[in-house]
């Protein structure tokens, strides 16, 4: 009877600790299970790769978003130039990492031209990434030879009317984000304009500005000088409001209704990062982009900062590949 008594005493006991290790080890795997999904992220260094040269645009945003997560977080943020391939390279190093909030991607207008020129790519845009904000965006200025009679764009687009492929204009080469705009403004306005393609923008500033060609569209930065000397003229600028770089300049739309083309900066995750660290990195990037430092070193590029949620820049993407695979098939330039 004792012996009963004690070994019922006993699986009793037993019975507790092992109610009490299993909820112990529930607790423990639940906290492991938060930790991995990101509560205690970062805790280590962030590889940001920006798919150009080092001194271009991504890789400067990269570099000054990535100062600004460093500063909050302390941890090093690695910026990683992965150049080559019309950026292809590195945006497919970027969709093949691991979605853990540790490599990210510094996406522009550039890849979304990339996507809609060529036809076979071993990535997609909108499925193998997830959007975390659109970080800036820098409009572009059409100018004119000072030869060229038009004072306006209204001028220049009855003047192409009046004289179908004789006006020539100058870009960055084809695919370029200059030459999709001229594209997209002839599609919209009907007028029949000579494309005259470059190895890069410098040269085709430089034979506008000697009259070899009538017409170029560049980003502001690069035209501000040639304007203040009266060796070409501004006749629009191809955002949806004018620029605080040359705010006398009307914007293209101000003639042409729903005409818009910018460049863009953006950071996205590889697709599946989980949901609260991307969160955790646009409150600390939007943070970033409102602070006077880094407004005032964005506006030096010539661009102008935004902060967006992640879905705003999930939709504007969606938009912009949309609108520029339009205009690639426009202008006959898709490649395979």
């Amino acid at each position: 009877m004792k012996m009963a008594s004690v070994a019922l005493w006993f699986f009793s006991v037993l019975s507790v600790f092992s109610v009490t290790i299993g909820i112990a080890a529930s607790a423990a795997a639940a906290q492991s299970t938060s930790t991995s999904s990101g509560q205690a992220y970062p805790t280590k260094p962030i590889r940001i790769i920006a798919s150009t040269t080092p001194g271009s645009g991504p890789d400067i945003m990269s570099r000054l978003i990535g100062q600004k997560l460093t500063e909050a977080w302390g941890q090093q943020i690695v910026v990683d130039n992965r150049a080559g391939g019309s950026g292809i390279i590195g945006t497919e190093i970027a969709a093949r990492a691991a979605p853990d909030g540790y490599t990210l991607l510094m996406l522009t207008s550039s890849h979304v031209i990339v996507a809609a020129l060529f036809q076979k790519l071993n990535y997609d845009l909108v499925r193998d990434f997830t959007p975390i904000s659109l970080l800036a965006s820098t409009p572009f200025i059409l100018t004119v030879h000072p030869s060229v009679p038009a004072a306006s764009v209204k001028e220049l687009i009855a003047l192409a009317k009046s004289r179908p492929g004789e006006l020539h204009y100058g870009s960055g080469g084809p695919g370029t984000p200059p030459h999709l705009a001229t594209e997209i403004l002839k599609t919209m306005t009907g007028v029949d304009l000579f494309h005259v393609p470059y190895k890069g923008i410098t040269p085709a500033l430089i034979d506008t500005v000697a009259g070899q060609v009538q017409m170029t569209i560049a980003v502001v930065p690069a035209v501000l000088p040639f304007l203040k000397t009266g060796k070409l003229k501004a006749l629009g600028v191809t955002s949806t409001k004018r620029t605080p770089l040359a705010p006398e300049v009307p914007t293209i739309a101000e003639t042409v209704p729903g005409y818009e083309v910018i460049g863009w900066y953006s950071l996205v995750a590889p697709a599946k990062t989980p949901e609260n660290i991307i969160s955790r990195l646009n409150t600390e990037v939007v943070r970033a982009l409102k602070t006077p430092e880094i407004q005032q070193r964005i506006s030096g590029l010539g661009a102008e900062p935004i902060g967006s949620t992640p879905r705003e820049l999930g939709a504007y993407m969606r938009a912009e590949i949309d609108k520029l695979q339009k205009a690639v098939k426009a202008a006959n330039l898709r490649r395979e």
